[in-house]
C-alpha cells in the first residue's frame, strides 16, 4: 500500500510527463491510501485544465470518470481532527502550504507517526522535501 498525494493522482487521469511512472507504480501496487480532501484537489486540477482549454470536454468527462473510479477503490483517511492537529505542527516547523500540510498530516495519522510503514507517491517538490525530512520514502 502507498499514500497517493494529489499531485500523483492527476497524472493517472490526464496525460502529463509523470503519467507513465504513475501508471507503472499503480499497476505494481494497487493498494491506495488518500486524504479525504484529495478528491477536491484533484477535481480542482481537472476543472482548471478544462477552463484553460488544456482538456477538451470529452477528455474532461473521461478524466472525471477515471477520478471517481480511482477514489471509489481507494482507502480514505477521514480523521479530520487528528489530521488538523498534525497539519498545524507541520506548518509551524516546515515551509508548506496548507493543503500539502494536510496531505502529509493524513499519512502521518495513517502510519501512527511511523513513516517506515508506508511510502508516499508525490510530484510536489516541497511536499517531497518535507516528507523525506519527516522520514518517509517518496515515489
Amino acid at each position: 500500500m502507498r499514500f497517493w498525494d494529489s499531485s500523483a493522482i492527476v497524472p493517472l487521469l490526464v496525460l502529463e510527463k509523470e503519467t507513465e511512472q504513475c501508471i507503472k507504480t499503480f499497476q505494481a501496487d494497487q493498494g491506495v491510501l488518500v486524504w479525504t480532501m484529495s478528491k477536491v484537489e484533484v477535481f480542482s486540477a481537472l476543472c482548471r485544465r478544462f477552463r484553460e482549454g488544456a482538456l477538451k470536454e470529452v477528455d474532461f468527462y473521461s478524466a472525471k470518470k477515471r477520478m471517481n473510479d480511482f477514489f471509489d477503490m481507494a482507502f480514505e483517511i477521514i480523521s479530520v481532527p487528528k489530521v488538523k492537529d498534525r497539519a498545524l505542527r507541520l506548518l509551524q516547523v516546515h515551509h508548506l502550504r496548507a493543503a500539502d500540510a494536510m496531505q502529509l498530516a493524513a499519512v502521518l495519522v495513517a502510519t501512527q507517526e511511523d513513516p517506515s510503514r508506508m511510502p508516499i507517491m508525490s510530484f510536489d517538490n516541497r511536499l517531497i522535501l518535507v516528507a523525506k525530512r519527516e522520514g518517509f520514502t517518496v515515489n
